[in-house]
């Protein structure tokens, strides 16, 4: 490993960084240094933006490991100077000019697509905008299935949702182009089709791809799997 690289764990939507701590606690038992911010999941410009910022405040090269949006995400800030690597974990590979949309709208819906709901939130200045949850009682076995059933309960009600225009506002920049990344796919995932995965990935050219009969939260149902990719990419990178 790198002793100067910097690992930020870039949580997705309906969820927070918790969601990334079993791979984070095996990340740090081993030594690394390890981040994992805030994603206010109000929109793909503004999220990336916050952590491309986060990201140029540290100091040394820094591997950026996204879930789900998170993907979409790191997509976006990894045009950080100081990104030296990409692992996308479930989720989304956007091209430049792509939205969460046009990338879905290509493959049949996930369970997810059914069971979503939608709820209007105050702008200061502005129309009110729409928060995007999942159903209460569908999270748990669509969005955190293979999780102890209790957790996943608790994950429900505590959910972070995800403002709609992040659905359809386009990926202003797509740093899989010039940083090198790696991949998972949930191949159980009900949350994001497991096709939208494979074709986001396999279009970045990644450099490796793992496929994991996990569903959408792998990195709680298979943190050491998940872990194992992130430590060889940092290793890999040097």
């Amino acid at each position: 490993m790198s002793s100067s690289t910097t690992i930020v764990l870039v949580h997705g939507a309906f969820a927070d960084a918790s969601s990334w701590q079993p791979v984070t606690e095996l990340l740090l038992a081993e030594g690394h240094r390890v981040l994992a911010p805030p994603v206010f999941n109000r929109s793909l410009a503004e999220d990336a933006a916050y952590i491309r910022s986060f990201v140029e405040q540290i100091d040394g090269p820094v591997l950026l490991a996204g879930h789900s949006y998170g993907d979409a995400v790191i997509t976006v800030a990894g045009v950080a100077e100081n990104v030296a690597g990409l692992v996308y974990v479930s989720g989304y590979a956007l091209e430049e000019g792509e939205s969460l949309g046009q990338l879905q709208g290509g493959f049949p819906d996930s369970d997810l697509a059914a069971r979503l709901v939608y709820a209007p939130y105050p702008v200061a200045g502005g129309e009110p905008g729409t928060d995007v949850s999942v159903a209460i009682d569908a999270f748990p076995e669509v969005f955190a299935a293979g999780l102890d059933p209790d957790k996943a309960r608790a994950l429900a009600v505590s959910q972070r949702p995800l403002s709609a225009i992040a659905f359809s506002e386009p990926a202003t920049a797509a740093s899989w182009k010039t940083t090198p990344g790696w991949g998972i796919v949930s191949s159980a995932d009900r949350t994001i089709n497991p096709e939208v995965e494979r074709f986001g990935y396999k279009r970045a050219g990644l450099r490796s791809v793992v496929e994991i009969d996990a569903p959408h939260l792998v990195m709680q149902t298979h943190p050491a799997e998940v872990t194992a990719v992130i430590t060889d990419a940092v290793a890999e990178l040097g």
